[in-house]
C-alpha cells in the first residue's frame, strides 16, 4: 500500500518565515499615502497596525524569527499534515500523483490562523485594547476572534452582508470566542450606513468591510486594524505552510511539478507557493497557478495598477492587480475569493511570469469538492474548492499526455460551516457564474 500520510513532529515547526521581498531582485512597489500619494512610511500606518507588523510589512529581510509564544500557539495543531490523494487519482484513472497540504486541521478550522496568531501577538505587546478588522466567509474572522481570546483583546468583525446571511455558524463560533459581529454594509459606522442608503438591499464587500473596520479603528485611540490577506506580513506568516511542506515532500520522495492554490487575496497561495518560489529563483522548474472564481476574476482580468484597499478610499493604495476598489461581486458562496485586488507580491510575481492564473465556473467547483470528499472524506471549503478543481483539470490533461505529474494543492479549510452552499448545490439553487460585467466594460 501506497504511503498515504506524510507527518512532521512538532520539532519541525518552522522557527522563522520566509520573506521572498529578499529574492525577487528588486524592491516591492511600495504603498502610496492615500492623501499625498507618496511611499508611506511606518509613521504613516502607526494609527492602524503595530510597529511589530509594519517592521515586516516593510522588510526586505530573507528570514525572520517567529517569536517563542507564537510558536507556543501555533504548536496546537502544527505541523499540519501533508496527503497523497490516491483515491482520488484512481477515481480520475491518472498517472499524476496529488498532494495535498491539509489547513483545515486548524482548530478555526483553516491557514487563517497562522496569521491570526501572530498580529493579535504583535498587538498584545503594544497595548492594543481591541482589533477591528472584516471577514468574507467568516473565516479570517473566526481565526482573528480565536487569536484575541488567546491574548486576552477584544475583537469586533465586519462580516460581508451576503455571508453573514449565508454563513449563520460561522458568526455564531466568532461570538463563541467573545467577538462582536455586524453584518456589513452596517448601521454602526457612517459609511456602512451611506451604503445602506444608497441600496437597503447591498450584499456587501470586503471593500465596504475593511472600510468600515478602518472607521472603527481611525475613531478609537485603543484599537488597532488586522487585515487577514493581501497584505506582505500576512503572506510572511503563512510561509510556515510551505516550509513544512518542502520537508514533507521530501518525505514522499518528489518534488511538484505544479503548485496550486485559490485565491482571493492571496494568503494561502502565497503561504505554500513562496518558499517554492525561492527554489524557482535558483533555476528549479516548477509552475505555480493561482485559481479564482470567475465572479472575481482580479487576477485574469483586473489590470495591474495602484488602487485603493477599500471602498471608502481610506487605505494606502497598493500595487496590485485590482477590479477597483468599488467593485461588488456577486454573492457567490466563495464569500472569501470576493476581493477586488490581489496581494502585491503576488502580483508581481504574476507581472513577472513566476506564476500563472485561471478563473474557474462556482459550479464546476462544487462539483470537484464534491468528487473530492467522496474519494478522499474531507469536505473542502467552498474557497479551497477552487484548487481541487483545478487539480483535478491538471490531473486529467496528465492522463491525456500520458505524464506522471506531481500535483500538489493547499486544501486551506474544511467546508463543515459551509453545508448550507451544498445544500443549495444539491437542490440545483446554485448558478454558473455570469461574466464579470465590470471586467467587459474596460
Amino acid at each position: 500500500m501506497e504511503q498515504r500520510q506524510f507527518i512532521l513532529s512538532q520539532n519541525d515547526i518552522p522557527t522563522q518565515w520566509y520573506n521572498v521581498a529578499a529574492d525577487l531582485g528588486e524592491a516591492p512597489p511600495p504603498p502610496l499615502h492615500p492623501a499625498t500619494q507618496q511611499p508611506c512610511s511606518p509613521d504613516d500606518l502607526a494609527p492602524i497596525f503595530p510597529m511589530g507588523v509594519l517592521e515586516q510589512e516593510m522588510s526586505t529581510q530573507r528570514w525572520i524569527d517567529i517569536p517563542d509564544p507564537v510558536l507556543q500557539k501555533l504548536a496546537l495543531w502544527r505541523p499540519s499534515p501533508l496527503f497523497r490523494a490516491t483515491e482520488l487519482e484512481k477515481a480520475l484513472n491518472t498517472p499524476a500523483k496529488i498532494f495535498y497540504k491539509y489547513e483545515g486541521t486548524s482548530p478555526a478550522g483553516s491557514h487563517k490562523l497562522n496569521t491570526a496568531i501572530a498580529q493579535a501577538y504583535y498587538n498584545k505587546l503594544e497595548g492594543t485594547k481591541r482589533i477591528a478588522t472584516e471577514t468574507g466567509a467568516g473565516q479570517w474572522g473566526s481565526a482573528l476572534s480565536m487569536a484575541c481570546s488567546f491574548f486576552g483583546i477584544g475583537c469586533t468583525v465586519y462580516m460581508v452582508r451576503c455571508s453573514f446571511t449565508q454563513k449563520p455558524y460561522r458568526k455564531s463560533l466568532m461570538q463563541v470566542y467573545g467577538a462582536e459581529v455586524y453584518p456589513s454594509p452596517s448601521e454602526k459606522t457612517r459609511f456602512g450606513k451611506q451604503i445602506l442608503a444608497k441600496d437597503p438591499d447591498c450584499p456587501g464587500s470586503l471593500g465596504i468591510a475593511i472600510s468600515e473596520a478602518l472607521e472603527d479603528t481611525v475613531a478609537h485611540d485603543d484599537v488597532k486594524y488586522s487585515l487577514g490577506s493581501v497584505l506582505n506580513h500576512v503572506v510572511l506568516h503563512q510561509t510556515v505552510i510551505g516550509l513544512e511542506t518542502k520537508k514533507q515532500m521530501e518525505m514522499a520522495g518528489v518534488y511538484p511539478d505544479v503548485i496550486i492554490g485559490c485565491v482571493g487575496g492571496g494568503s494561502n497561495f502565497g503561504g505554500i507557493v513562496m518558499p517554492f518560489m525561492a527554489d524557482k529563483f535558483a533555476g528549479k522548474n516548477v509552475r505555480a497557478t493561482a485559481v479564482e472564481p470567475k465572479a472575481c476574476p482580479t487576477l485574469t482580468e483586473g489590470p495591474y495598477k495602484y488602487d485603493f484597499g477599500d471602498t471608502a478610499q481610506m487605505t494606502p493604495l497598493l500595487k496590485m492587480h485590482t477590479l477597483g476598489a468599488d467593485f461588488i461581486p456577486p454573492a457567490i458562496h466563495a464569500g472569501g475569493l470576493r476581493y477586488h485586488g490581489m496581494a502585491p507580491l503576488v502580483s508581481l510575481l504574476k507581472q513577472k511570469g513566476m506564476i500563472d492564473a485561471v478563473a474557474v465556473d462556482q459550479m464546476d467547483i462544487f462539483e470537484a469538492a464534491v468528487l473530492f470528499a467522496r474519494t478522499e472524506g474531507i469536505v473542502p471549503a467552498p474557497e479551497s474548492s477552487h484548487a481541487i478543481c483545478e487539480a483535478i483539470s491538471e490531473a486529467k490533461r496528465a492522463k491525456e499526455a500520458g505524464k506522471e505529474t506531481v500535483i500538489l494543492f493547499n486544501l486551506s479549510g474544511h467546508g463543515f460551516l459551509d453545508l448550507g452552499a451544498y445544500d443549495n448545490y444539491f437542490h440545483d439553487k446554485l448558478q454558473s457564474t455570469a461574466a464579470c460585467s465590470t471586467c467587459a466594460q474596460r
